[in-house]
């Protein structure tokens, strides 16, 4: 039934001028124009806090390899340098596996949210995640944990591609920046959590069982408390529209609209394409879309050996350099209190400046930062530059994240943003065993020396070939 018509403020238009709606309450110009004149408020904030809460287990899982691997080589589970499976590092295999099941969650099932919708696909990763770490904390041998690792990491590759299409299609375009920023700041409290759970657990067995069992037993309990949080949030208004659910995309925007101070018209507002059922990745390969999607991939295969070069692999970096395991532990888990603070900090200017110019300015510093830290022994030297390296990898990941989540349109956007996304998780499954390499022959500085080459070829695809996105609505840089 339709909302009587003093009831329903009227559709800002592309000329700022209300226009008659359809019996659903959904304009001309469709729910975008509408969700961009949204203005800051208590309800739209705590929708994208609830949408990051899904996103915390997950991360926690996935920066738990650099801190557990440690604690399994002492328990003898993992053997380090070449000893380990197949002549390599227990640790890289490790990593590999996970970034092997978001390679293929996001390749091959992230599309699953373009067509059955944002938020069912939160539901069903959550309890797939929850499952399989929980199998992997009952693991004896490393083959066994790689295999459950492996199947876990598809459940949060479909996890976090969902998180950036839906935060994205929420947040307005004034706002977007900041609710991206936000986000990554929720997502990154699992760090410092992880970080803290293996330097007090790793050395101890409660009950008898290993501290590393405690650790990812941690991050699947915790997954179901989100997952019954998660149950409040609605599905994304864009995504409803796409699949003619009018009613349904008018009574979410309707809700979000009770709260706040409408905004004045965002820049050059477009008209939607219309509506759309079937999800076709192809269409991120044809003339309108195929410069930016392989500007992505390039991106995405090279910001990888960057952000994970450090975050999988701290602990284990700053050991090279002369500390104890559990000295190494214990500043990386000071370093880890930096993840969640450093989005917080880029909030206040990530509306301000073009996405792509963040980017370029984060990879520089992580390239730089990097090296130097490569050549510390003094731990004091080694966490304030940690910290450094850190703040500069929170810029990266919020930016990106952003960027690429703008540049398709909602048809499209899970599908193709898990596309590009996937070569992420793919050059980490190949960098993960580089890296060890790299370790065995040339210490931190040739690990280091590999992320720096890295982020010039991230400035180079991002500088010549990235297009601006900031301050523009959803349909505008879609297409």
């Amino acid at each position: 039934m339709s909302r009587p018509a003093e009831a329903t403020p009227a559709p800002i238009t592309a000329s700022g001028v209300g226009a008659s709606r359809s019996p659903e309450g959904i304009g001309p110009e469709g729910v975008g124009p509408r969700l961009d004149a949204l203005g800051s408020s208590v309800r739209l904030w705590a929708l994208i806090v609830l949408i990051s809460l899904g996103g915390v287990f997950e991360f926690y899982d996935l920066m738990m390899t650099a801190y557990v691997s440690p604690g399994l080589v002492r328990a003898g589970v993992f053997q380090s340098g070449r000893a380990g499976l197949f002549g390599q590092s227990d640790q890289a295999a490790f990593a590999s596996a996970t970034f092997l099941g978001l390679f293929v969650g996001t390749l091959v099932f992230s599309r699953v949210a373009d067509r059955f919708g944002r938020r069912a696909v939160f539901t069903v990763s959550l309890i797939w995640y929850a499952l399989a770490t929980l199998a992997m904390a009952s693991c004896h041998t490393a083959i066994g944990l790689d295999i459950w690792r492996l199947i876990s990491g598809v459940g949060i590759g479909v996890e976090l591609v969902t998180i950036d299409a839906y935060i994205s299609e929420l947040a307005p375009a004034h706002l977007r920046g900041r609710a991206f920023a936000l986000n990554q700041a929720i997502q990154f409290l699992a760090v410092p959590a992880v970080a803290i759970a293996a330097w007090v657990l790793l050395p101890v067995s409660p009950f008898g069982l290993a501290g590393w069992r405690w650790v990812m037993i941690l991050g699947a309990a915790g997954a179901v408390v989100v997952w019954v949080i998660r149950a409040r949030l609605p599905e994304s208004p864009r995504w409803l529209e796409r699949q003619g659910r009018l009613a349904e995309a008018n009574a979410v925007v309707s809700l979000l609209e009770g709260q706040g101070p409408p905004q004045a018209p965002p820049r050059r507002p477009a008209r939607l394409p219309p509506t759309a059922r079937d999800v076709h990745l192809a269409e991120a390969f044809t003339p309108l879309y195929r410069r930016r999607t392989l500007m992505l991939v390039v991106f995405n295969i090279f910001e990888a050996i960057g952000f994970y070069g450090f975050s999988n692999w701290a602990p284990t970096l700053i050991a090279a350099q002369g500390q104890s395991v559990v000295h190494s532990l214990a500043y990386s888990a000071a370093i880890a209190m930096a993840y969640p603070l450093g989005p917080l900090i880029c909030a206040a200017f990530a509306d301000r400046f073009e996405r792509k110019h963040l980017i370029i300015a984060a990879a520089l510093t992580t390239g730089g930062v990097g090296m130097a830290f490569a050549g510390q022994r003094a731990g004091a030297a080694i966490i304030a530059l940690g910290v450094i390296l850190t703040f500069s990898n929170n810029l990266l990941s919020f930016a990106y994240h952003a960027y690429q989540a703008e540049l398709y349109p909602t048809r499209i956007r899970a599908s193709a943003v898990g596309f590009v996304y996937a070569w992420s998780r793919l050059s980490t499954v190949v960098s993960s065993f580089i890296i060890a390499a790299l370790l065995t022959g040339f210490g931190s500085i040739g690990v280091f020396a590999f992320i720096a080459g890295a982020m010039g070829v991230v400035i180079f695809a991002v500088g010549l070939f990235g297009p601006r996105t900031a301050g523009l609505t959803l349909e505008t840089t879609a297409g």
